[in-house]
């Protein structure tokens, strides 16, 4: 397995993976999985500064981590929003440590000066990998997601870099 900048030749596995995270939970607060077309508009559109990685074997990919824009103010530039996605067969396997500790390591040597992750909740594996990686819990935003036929919370974390 190797972690390495995503191409446009991963979009249809990151796509994949993405939607399964739409239709099976309530992580993902999209509601309808994303077609591929808007899936390439999606990479297409992203400023040069963002950061797309994957984790892949030969064949596959397992994960996919991303910076975004945590608010398109100027005076933000130098916070970004953290996204990690993973197969569910590579769930509680150490993989999302290194995918999105390589992540955060590359924004923060890009000059990033916070990261920070919204949490759909609950959601104990990944409040757990982020603290392991040092974000910390900065607030929750009550039913402040309607999915599924239920309002969800979200915990915002965040991470000096």
């Amino acid at each position: 397995m190797t972690i390495r900048d995503a191409t446009p030749a991963d979009l249809p596995q990151i796509n994949a993976l993405y939607n399964a995270t739409i239709v099976n939970s309530h992580i993902s607060f999209d509601v309808e999985p994303w077609d591929l077309e808007t899936r390439e508009r999606w990479w297409t559109q992203r400023d040069v500064e963002l950061v797309c990685l994957v984790a892949a074997d030969e064949l596959d990919v397992l994960g996919v981590a991303y910076s975004s824009w945590w608010r398109p103010k100027e005076a933000y530039r130098t916070s970004m929003e953290t996204t990690i996605v993973l197969a569910d067969t590579h769930r509680g396997r150490g993989l999302g440590t290194e995918l999105l500790g390589a992540l955060t390591e590359r924004l923060r040597d890009e000059g990033v000066h916070r990261a920070v992750a919204i949490i759909a909740l609950p959601n104990d594996a990944s409040v757990a990998l982020h603290r392991s990686l040092r974000y910390r819990e900065v607030g929750t935003l009550t039913e402040i997601g309607n999915k599924l036929g239920r309002y969800w919370d979200t915990l915002v974390m965040e991470r000096a870099l």
